[in-house]
């Protein structure tokens, strides 16, 4: 079996990688702790990876990420940037049991995809990027423990909100199996 990407996905890799870097620099809401924002970018990152797969949400994340990183602070801050990778290819997995592409995204998809989505946003920003930061950068764990809740907090609200909206959206504009309308 053939394991390479194909023209699509490198084209929505990059694609979706300059959209997460401007939302992640003029769509991103302060929330007060230092280094920590309400992001949108993670919403669209769920709508990529979802329709695009896991491996087009993980490069989008890093890629993504690394360059809002360079442009906004002259460095990434490569713990977060694992994570927004992480978190892409999370979403992708989960993804992968919607069916958006055929039209269908209902109460029942709604309520797996968020269910998912959280539990997702927790182990990444909760465990995976304060376990990072002490490790790697030394940063005292009250404080990255503290930006981790209000990570995924925020981004478990930001994608349950807009990325449903999103998804929602992608598939409604999917024609439905069995529709008598043609492309």
């Amino acid at each position: 079996m053939k394991k390479e990407l194909s023209v699509k996905s490198v084209v929505a890799i990059g694609i979706g990688s300059a959209i997460f870097v401007i939302l992640g620099r003029f769509a991103s809401i302060p929330t007060g702790i230092p280094n920590t924002s309400i992001e949108t970018t993670y919403p669209f990152l769920a709508l990529f990876a979802a329709i695009f797969g896991p491996l087009v949400g993980l490069a989008t994340g890093l890629i993504g990420h690394t360059l809002k990183d360079f442009i906004s602070y002259g460095s990434p801050w490569w713990s977060w940037v694992l994570c927004s990778g992480l978190i892409g290819f999370l979403f992708g997995l989960i993804g992968k049991k919607l069916r958006i592409e055929e039209g269908i995204f209902n109460k029942e998809n709604i309520i797996f995809f968020n269910f998912f989505q959280i539990i997702a946003n927790f182990f990444t920003w909760n465990l995976v990027a304060p376990t990072l930061d002490i490790l790697v950068y030394s940063e005292p764990s009250n404080k990255v423990f503290l930006q981790g809740i209000i990570s995924s907090v925020s981004n478990s609200l930001a994608v349950g909100i807009l990325g449903t909206l999103l998804l929602k959206a992608y598939a409604n504009s999917r024609v439905k199996k069995g529709s008598l309308h043609k492309d």
